[in-house]
C-alpha cells in the first residue's frame, strides 16, 4: 500500500496516473498547497523540499519525494512502463523535468496568474512554451508515444500538456502533440488519476 501525498497539479497528477496505470493500491492524501499544508512538520518529514508529490510505502516506511524519482521507483517496483531503450527514456524524462515542466510552470505564472505584470516575462515564457511544444511535436512525428510504447515518460509529460489553455497554447497547431495528447486522455487510468486527490474539472480537450 502506497500513501500518496499530492494536489491537483501536473506534478501531482503524474504519480496518481502512474499508480492507476500500474494497478498499485494507494491511498491519496490531499496537501492543499494554497493553504500552505506543504510546510507542516509532518509533510516536511517525508518531503524536505516542501513540494508535492511524495509517497510512503506503508509496509516499510520508505518515502520518496520528486515526481521523476517516484515514477522511476514505481516503474522498477512493478516492472512496467519502462521502455526497452532505457537511456532514451531517461533523456526525455530529464527533458520534461528540466524544461517542459519548469518552463510551462513559469508560463502559468506570468500568463495566467499575473497577466500584464511583466511584458518581458510573458513574452519570454510564452515563446519558450511554444518552442518546447515544437520540440515535442517534431519528436512525435511518426510515433504514438514519446519512447516506444506508452511509458512513464508519457505519464510525466502529459499532465503538463493538459494545461495547454493556461499556457495560451492551441494544441491543434501541433498536430502530433494533439494526437498524442488525445490518445492518452482517452485512457481510463489517466482519467481516474487526473481526478486525484479531488475532482477539479474534466480533462481539457482541444
Amino acid at each position: 500500500m502506497i500513501d500518496l501525498y499530492s494536489w491537483t497539479t501536473p506534478n501531482g497528477r503524474k504519480v496518481s496516473i502512474a499508480l492507476e496505470e500500474m494497478g498499485i493500491d494507494y491511498e491519496p492524501h490531499a496537501i492543499d498547497i494554497g493553504k500552505g499544508q506543504q510546510f507542516t512538520p509532518e509533510f516536511l518529514a517525508i518531503s524536505p523540499n516542501n513540494k508535492i508529490p511524495a509517497i510512503v510505502e506503508r509496509e516499510t516506511g520508505f518515502h520518496l519525494m520528486e515526481s521523476g524519482a517516484i515514477l522511476l521507483w514505481l516503474s522498477e517496483k512493478c516492472g512496467k512502463f519502462m521502455p526497452d531503450d532505457r537511456w532514451q527514456a531517461m533523456e526525455w524524462l530529464m527533458w520534461q523535468m528540466g524544461g517542459f515542466g519548469p518552463m510551462l510552470g513559469q508560463a502559468h505564472h506570468f500568463l495566467r496568474y499575473n497577466p500584464e505584470k511583466s511584458d518581458y516575462a510573458s513574452e519570454r515564457y510564452g515563446n519558450e512554451a511554444r518552442r518546447l511544444y515544437r520540440v515535442l511535436d517534431r519528436h512525435l512525428q511518426g510515433r504514438d508515444f514519446m519512447v516506444g510504447d506508452y511509458s512513464i515518460v508519457d505519464m510525466a509529460t502529459w499532465p503538463w500538456a493538459s494545461r495547454f489553455e493556461w499556457q495560451q497554447i492551441d494544441l491543434t497547431e501541433f498536430p502530433n502533440v494533439c494526437d498524442w495528447y488525445l490518445r492518452i486522455a482517452d485512457r481510463p487510468a489517466v482519467q481516474r488519476g487526473y481526478d486525484v486527490p479531488k475532482f477539479v474539472n474534466p480533462i481539457p480537450r482541444p
